[in-house]
Order: structure tokens, then C-alpha cells, then sequence
């Protein structure tokens, strides 16, 4: 019986044939790494497939990047060009959204992260991110915020303008409809 987060035969087909054509088309992201390997990682977790076609159908357009301290691992990270347009308008987590009195967004970056089984990127992360392409250059993406930061109310997110990565701070309850985060999902 299928559950709820397994892809149909039809749906797998299509995802993986989205993943290998970006893939292909995208090979500075991920130097070196074979969609062979990439292939038979996802085959043996299939579980991250249904996490993959979430991060697709919210705009993230997942892509293999190969992060400087982690080049062994599989780790999708959502490429598109600006912060995912299924994934805007929302504030940091559900903290943030449950102090919100009126006019509450519809939900939280971090509760998105945790439905759909990916973890929001750091602002290290976003930084290597930058190395292959132009991200953000008119949205802005939230990041993972320090504790000791959140604690006091506030967030960080960042973005791309002048050919220089930005890093700022927001109450962690506000939202706008240029701003959303990206993910990564390890394999």
C-alpha cells in the first residue's frame, strides 16, 4: 500500500528525469560526482525522493552542489534563481508565527524545513551556494539563525546585491512576499 510520502511509479520517473536533466546542465555545482552515484544513493533511500519532489513543486529546484567541507556526501540544495515562489511570505518558525496577534503568514520557513524532511541553509552555506551562481539577486532568503539571536526575537537572512553576499536581521516574526529561504537535503 502506498503511503502518503511515496511517489507513484509516473512521479518518480518524472522527478528523477528533472534531477538528471539539471544535473547535466549544471556540472560546475557539482564537479567531479557521476549521476550514476547520485542514482544509486537516491535507490537506496527512497524516502528522500518524496522530500525532493516537495523541494520541486515549492520552486526550489533542486540541484547536486558540492559544498567545500562535505565533498563525500550527496547534498541537494535549491537553486533556483530566486528564493523559491511556493516557499515566500512566511516568517522564521513557529514561535515567531504563534507571537504574531494579526496577520499571521501562512506558515513558518522552519516548519516548511521539517515537513518536507530538509533543513533550512546556513548563512555559510548560502555563501557557498553564491560560488555557482547568482542567487537572490531581488528576493532575499531566511538562514539559519544562532540561538542566541533567536532567543532575543530576531532572525538572519541574506542576499545577493553588487556582486557581494549580504547578511541581516529581521524580527523573526515579520514576512515579506520577496523573502522565503532554500533548503538542503542530505542523501
Amino acid at each position: 500500500m502506498k503511503t502518503k510520502t511515496e511517489l507513484s511509479l509516473k512521479e518518480k520517473e518524472t522527478l528523477l528525469k528533472i534531477l538528471k536533466t539539471r544535473f547535466e546542465q549544471n556540472p560546475n555545482r557539482h564537479n567531479g560526482v557521476k549521476w550514476e552515484k547520485v542514482l544509486a544513493k537516491l535507490e537506496s533511500k527512497p524516502e528522500k525522493l518524496f522530500s525532493l519532489s516537495k523541494m520541486e513543486e515549492t520552486g526550489g529546484e533542486p540541484d547536486v552542489v558540492v559544498f567545500d567541507k562535505k565533498p563525500n556526501e550527496i547534498i541537494f540544495v535549491d537553486c533556483s534563481e530566486e528564493s523559491p515562489k511556493g516557499r515566500r511570505s512566511i516568517c522564521y518558525d513557529d514561535e515567531a508565527l504563534n507571537s504574531r496577534k494579526e496577520n499571521k503568514p501562512k506558515n513558518s520557513a522552519i516548519e516548511i524545513c521539517n515537513s518536507i524532511g530538509m533543513e533550512i541553509l546556513s548563512e555559510e552555506e548560502y555563501r557557498e551556494l553564491q560560488k555557482f551562481g547568482n542567487f537572490d539577486l531581488k528576493t532575499s532568503s531566511w538562514v539559519k539563525t544562532p540561538s542566541s539571536i533567536r532567543k532575543l526575537g530576531g532572525a538572519l537572512f541574506c542576499d545577493k546585491r553588487y556582486e557581494t553576499v549580504f547578511l541581516y536581521h529581521n524580527g523573526a516574526e515579520s514576512y515579506y512576499a520577496a523573502r522565503g529561504f532554500r533548503g538542503k537535503l542530505v542523501v
